[in-house]
């Protein structure tokens, strides 16, 4: 009577177990539940897979058609941006930054290709560089802008477009590169846009090299064309302005100046005049000489005569001019 209570126990603990996990367990058990199922076989339980985790550590059973019941684990697929390589773990490991998985149960993360980045962990997807800036690795955590003197149109760039002659790029992460304003150019060995010389001129936008202002003509300004030299001045090679001859006196020759008709004129009647004025003072003087010699005045004293009387007393020759002698 005892043994027969036992069995009945048993027998009932079992199907209430069976017909509990029957309800918790995903599997479509079609066998026909076993009233005799009395043991439980935990050499059957199976771990979590890679790429999954066990939710809450719960666990559940169902009864087999052989009679003996099977302890599994209920698991849960890791979802997109995280991963797990590895079985029997009780989470999923976010993937890294420059890293990604847009799908679930990943055993493993994907790396960013070069044009793209993942600044952020759990990523399910690596975002594109903006215009502007590039990326020219994998597993990259940023873009990097783009350098003075190139640019990038586009997203996903990989790299940067050198500027090309006559153009260039004055900020980092530039889109598109700007000619080169009149007055200034870039050569293919310059990385910005210079200007030209004072003797040069360059009047286009985005010019690659500045020109020589041509002879005959001027420049001001090196923005501007060069403009017609007047035909009373003269402008050699590299001229910035015209240059005059003197006015009235000098007038243009070819590339110099030259003595002008009026200022011939007026150095012919000069020096007439002058010739004039020094034949003027010789005669003048030469006849105060004559007038003199006729009187007979000495230049040292005009008081004494020039010829001189011997005295008749003792033979000594004297002036005419009487002489104080004392007492």
């Amino acid at each position: 009577m005892s043994d027969g209570r036992l069995w009945w126990g048993v027998s009932g603990v079992c199907l209430i177990a069976c017909l509990v996990s029957s309800q918790l367990s995903s599997t479509d058990i079609t066998s026909t539940l076993d009233a005799n199922c009395s043991s439980i076989n935990i050499t059957e339980c199976t771990a979590c897979p890679p790429g999954a985790f066990p939710n809450n550590d719960t666990e559940s059973c169902f009864c087999c058609s052989s009679g003996s019941c099977t302890n599994t684990s209920e698991c849960l697929p890791c979802a997109s941006g995280y991963y797990q390589p590895q079985s029997t773990q009780a989470t999923c490991l976010p993937c890294p930054r420059g890293f990604y998985t847009n799908s679930t149960g990943s055993v493993m993360c994907q790396s960013c290709q070069a044009g793209f980045f993942s600044n952020e962990t759990a990523s399910m997807f690596c975002p594109p560089c903006e215009k502007g800036f590039f990326s020219a690795g994998q597993n990259v955590t940023q873009c990097e802008p783009c350098p003075l003197g190139s640019f990038c149109n586009t997203t996903r760039c990989t790299g940067c477009v050198v500027c090309t002659q006559g153009k260039e790029s004055l900020k980092v992460g530039s889109i598109e590169c700007t000619p080169c304003h009149p007055g200034m150019y870039k050569g293919p060995e310059d990385h910005k846009c210079l200007y030209c010389q004072d003797s040069e001129y360059q009047e286009n936008w985005g010019g690659e090299r500045c020109h020589v202002c041509p002879v005959d003509h001027y420049c001001p300004t090196p923005d501007i064309s060069p403009i017609s030299c007047p035909e009373d001045a003269f402008c050699p090679t590299g001229s910035t302005e015209p240059r005059y001859c003197m006015e009235t006196f000098l007038r243009k020759a070819g590339d110099s100046c030259k003595l002008a008709p009026l200022t011939i004129m007026l150095l012919v009647v000069c020096a007439v005049v002058l010739i004039f004025g020094v034949i003027c003072v010789v005669r003048k003087q030469k006849r105060r000489s004559e007038q003199q010699y006729v009187i007979g005045f000495s230049p040292k004293s005009p008081l004494l005569h020039r010829q001189q009387s011997s005295s008749p007393v003792y033979g000594i020759t004297y002036d005419a001019e009487p002489v104080y002698a004392g007492w």
